[in-house]
């Protein structure tokens, strides 16, 4: 593990071959994504319960290029890369897109102060059943104590949130107490930056596509800039890629 300055050029993805553009599910039900990230999260949280077989769920680029979803580790208690990264974390923590909650219930055992938002009602539901505070909403709505918070957490792809990342980061900033912190997870050096249209798949079903930003490690002070934060360090842990842009 090692906090440390990185730079180089990110190249851009391969072109996928028409083949694994256009291998889906055959006669797929189109739903709306947050309907099918719900379907997937409720799913695998019944999976850990009780056993059974597990949901299998991935993220699909237009590129044809395929990710599944890490929903076992989302449903996981915080791993020592998520440990390190939260021991960084200053003041009271608002963690944009929380997902299933297990960075704030790592917090909340931490008796530290933290809220989770997300747009999924199952999501909230599941966060508020470990023992953390979690809210339904958007990040770009309503937030309880904008401007007051010391850190902004962006983990497991979510400042890919929209595919705007520097509209995302300025929003973040605005939440930020002056001197807080955006601790946001990126792809590792080198990996390509931009905007991609993805989709989520599972058996029989699909979600709409809809727009994700990718950010290497090495481009964080440079979107950074772009929302007038600035890159205080890069952290490798875990085989995960994490850095803080700070509000000046």
């Amino acid at each position: 593990m090692s906090a440390q300055p990185v730079a180089s050029v990110a190249p851009g993805p391969a072109p996928a071959s028409p083949a694994a553009l256009h291998a889906v599910p055959g006669a797929a039900r189109v739903v709306p994504a947050g309907h099918l990230y719900g379907r997937l999260l409720a799913g695998a949280a019944r999976h850990a319960g009780v056993g059974g077989p597990a949901p299998r769920g991935r993220l699909r680029r237009a590129d044809g290029r395929i990710e599944p979803l890490p929903l076992d580790r989302w449903l996981a208690p915080a791993d020592a890369a998520d440990t390190e990264l939260l021991q960084r974390a200053d003041g009271a923590v608002l963690d944009i897109g929380c997902g299933p909650g297990r960075h704030v219930a790592a917090l909340e055992q931490a008796g530290r102060p933290g809220l989770g938002i997300d747009s999924s009602p199952v999501a909230v539901e599941i966060t508020r059943g470990r023992g953390a505070d979690a809210m339904l909403g958007s990040v770009f709505d309503h937030v309880p104590g904008a401007g007051s918070w010391g850190t902004a957490l962006l983990l497991d792809g979510n400042i890919g949130i929209g595919g705007r990342a520097a509209a995302l980061l300025r929003r973040a900033r605005e939440i930020l107490a002056p001197g807080g912190s955006v601790l946001a997870e990126l792809d590792p050096p080198g990996a390509w930056t931009g905007v991609a249209r993805v989709r989520l798949e599972a058996p029989g079903v699909v979600s709409e596509w809809f727009p994700w930003a990718y950010v290497g490690a090495d481009r964080a002070r440079d979107v950074a800039a772009q929302a007038d934060l600035v890159h205080a360090w890069t952290l490798h842990a875990g085989g995960r890629w994490f850095a803080a842009l700070r509000r000046p």
